[in-house]
């Protein structure tokens, strides 16, 4: 598809969590940027990760299967991962797929921070 090139941009926040915002259309043309971003993360115990996907616009199977490494990078080095500000389309593209059952989903990037303190 990519009409939208993708664009993911790291910040780290007050809480030492690193949040991924992540725009765009994520494909198989797109999808090594956001890999590229993620293999720089820090992933392990006390270093948090939330992928923030408000401005995701597209989404295919190459892209489920980089946010799914992420996940399992994220569950072998016992690191949070959380996504936030999932569209409804998106959300229900999870759900078909059984997902949600397996990815933490927050409404925003503060309530997945939040989370990490309760």
């Amino acid at each position: 598809m990519t009409e939208r090139p993708l664009a993911v941009a790291r910040q780290t926040h007050p809480s030492g969590a690193t949040v991924l915002t992540v725009s765009g259309e994520l494909d198989h043309h797109t999808a090594p940027g956001l890999t590229d971003a993620l293999d720089a993360t820090p992933f392990g115990p006390g270093a948090p990760t939330v992928i923030d996907l408000a401005e995701l616009t597209y989404c295919d199977s190459t892209g489920i299967t980089v946010l799914i490494t992420a996940y399992q990078r994220a569950q072998a080095t016992g690191s949070h991962l959380f996504f936030a500000q999932v569209s409804p389309e998106l959300m229900h593209v999870f759900r078909i797929v059984g997902l949600d059952r397996v990815f933490t989903f927050q409404p925003s990037v503060e309530h997945a921070i939040n989370g990490l303190r309760s």
